[in-house]
């Protein structure tokens, strides 16, 4: 009976309408997200806003060109022999035949001429790694100018430094595993430094080196710490680092309708996604084409490495440049003592070296001190209307500039026929003269672009156009901005600079002593902030007074301004502000 009505009931549902089989990947998809909860987070991320602008690619070009090394490399690996034991070359390029030479450098040989595409990976490798650090260095530059840094992205930009302090060390490893004349040669700068090191420099050039320069176990150390250690340490940081980015959402530039509270641009999916799909293979392929029609560290040209020889023009890769720079350009100083030598020509640059990157590393925090500003931000600042930090860093860019040119001073004097002794004392003075020049240049060009800035507001856009009154007056008209350029050129704050509370309340009560740290506090927030630091912002009476005495304007209703300047008389003035 049971039965007959199984069959009775199974005939009835015949004649209704069977539900639909799910697929396998959906029933896949539901398994997946009753045990990982895939699904909402994915809804939610995969929604996520990026705002739109050029300057936003840097930052993929670092990562894709990142992700270009990473696969060069592992094929560079399969073929790659790091090893300092001696062989005798026997191989496809005839003017090294005979020559004896360790077998990394005839494994790197091998890798040009014998193993299909091994030139042209070798060369993707390289100019990617060049690509990679330039397009961090810019990117680092950019969020400084622009002050994304700022709360709540500080450790971002650690951990975005911490990138590029590897990054450099990661491309010194790479370039010295061919065990070639000039990759030996940065080895052997490598052991003066370390040399320089007072009391201990023996013992750690022993510990690093395994022997006296160059020893047997160099190449090995160097290739596990380049292909394991750095570059795990960077995936890691690289994943935090856009961790970070989707969890803090993309800063973006001020405008209509930004603010601090939402993000105007594309979706992740599926624009986001297929642009910077497509802007990855674009990033391959021009570092690709690069590649093929620009010759890099063609180690053939200057053979193998040897303790007593050098090449002529022996520089390192641009980022490291700049290191070299400043032991040339350091005068020879030495101190002698209980028959003891400390090299102060080598070990006051190598120590100056991380010392400038530290102060890279530790300004947001230093400047969020300064500042006192414990809110959010994630809109931009326009350089201009921050020129001390502005000024700040186009400082330290040309101070790089100087040190890059001192690590060339040999080719810089051949290149121009002039004395290499010339060059340095030129590159000495100017280490004390330039960044001081540029930063006073940066500021009155920030300062003079503000007072711009203040005068299209008031007077409009100069239009070229020339007008003659009724009395016989001649004028210019000039076209109102729109308020689109006006939100533009009026919404950024300008806080004032922190004044140190006086010495007596408003009750005759004494307060206690200042510390060293506020009086400290108090003068570098009124060297970043004070008058002398900003053009000030045109209040919404003098804009409506401006508007009103122009020929060529009609005149405006009280209230009808822009509403940054309605609001720029009751602004507080910043975070700053005493």
């Amino acid at each position: 009976m049971s039965v007959t009505q199984t069959e009775g009931s199974s005939q009835g549902a015949m004649g209704a309408r069977r539900p639909t089989r799910a697929s396998t990947g959906e029933r896949f998809a539901d398994w997946a997200d009753s045990r990982l909860g895939l699904h909402g987070g994915g809804r939610k991320y995969t929604r996520k806003v990026f705002p739109d602008h050029w300057s936003f690619l840097l930052g993929e070009i670092a990562l894709y060109s990142f992700i270009v090394v990473l696969l060069t490399g592992v094929y560079l690996t399969l073929w790659f022999n790091p090893s300092m034991n001696e062989v005798v070359y026997d191989g496809s390029y005839a003017p090294m035949n005979g020559v004896r030479m360790s077998e990394a450098y005839a494994s790197t040989l091998d890798i040009s001429f014998d193993v299909r595409g091994g030139l042209l990976v070798r060369q993707i490798h390289h100019w990617g790694a060049l690509i990679f650090v330039i397009a961090m260095l810019v990117h680092m530059m950019r969020h400084f100018f622009t002050g994304s840094f700022r709360k709540p992205r500080e450790l971002n930009w650690l951990f975005g430094w911490i990138m590029l302090f590897t990054a450099l060390f990661e491309g010194l490893l790479g370039y010295s595993l061919p065990d070639d004349l000039l990759s030996g040669t940065g080895l052997r700068f490598v052991e003066g430094a370390t040399l320089s090191t007072p009391l201990i420099g023996t013992y750690l050039s022993f510990f690093i080196f395994g022997d006296e320069f160059p020893g047997h176990e160099i190449i090995p150390r160097l290739y596990a710490l380049h292909i394991l250690v750095l570059p795990a340490l960077m995936v890691a940081l690289v994943v935090v680092h856009l961790i970070l980015v989707f969890y803090h959402k993309h800063t973006q530039w001020g405008g209509p309708g930004k603010t601090e509270k939402n993000v105007v641009g594309a979706p992740f999916m599926p624009v986001y996604v297929a642009k910077a799909g497509g802007f990855f293979f674009l990033v391959f392929g021009v570092i690709t084409v690069i590649a093929a029609i620009a010759t890099i560290n063609p180690i053939w040209n200057v053979g193998p490495y040897r303790p007593d020889q050098v090449s002529t023009g022996a520089q390192p890769d641009w980022y490291l440049g700049f290191a070299e720079g400043m032991v040339r350009v350091m005068p020879g100083w030495e101190i002698n003592a209980w028959g003891h030598t400390l090299a102060l020509g080598v070990f006051i640059p190598i120590t100056l070296f991380p010392l400038m990157f530290i102060a890279i590393g530790a300004y947001p925090f230093i400047e969020a001190w300064i500042t006192g500003d414990k809110r959010e931000h994630h809109l931009l600042q326009r350089p201009r209307n921050v020129p001390v930090r502005t000024a700040l860093g186009t400082s330290w860019l040309s101070l790089y500039a100087l040190f890059l040119i001192g690590g060339g001073n040999d080719i810089f004097a051949t290149h121009f026929n002039v004395s290499v002794n010339n060059v340095t004392w030129a590159l000495r003075i100017g280490v004390f003269v330039v960044p001081v020049l540029t930063f006073i240049l940066t500021k009155r060009i920030c300062l003079a672009l503000q007072r711009r800035d203040r005068d299209k507001v008031l007077h409009g856009r100069e239009t070229g156009m020339i007008k003659r009154l009724p009395h016989g007056e001649y004028i210019e008209v000039h076209e109102p901005l729109s308020q689109a350029e006006l939100h533009k050129l009026t919404s950024h704050e300008q806080p004032q600079p922190y004044v140190l509370p006086p010495a007596v309340d408003a009750n005759g009560v004494r307060r206690p002593p200042v510390s060293v740290a506020d009086r400290v506090r108090a003068r570098l927030s009124h060297s970043m902030f004070g008058p002398h630091t900003r053009i000030d912002k045109p209040t919404a009476e003098e804009y409506r007074r401006a508007v009103a005495h122009g020929h060529d304007h009609a005149e405006l209703p009280p209230g009808s301004g822009p509403r940054e300047l309605e609001s720029a008389d009751e602004s507080p003035g910043g975070p700053s502000s005493g």
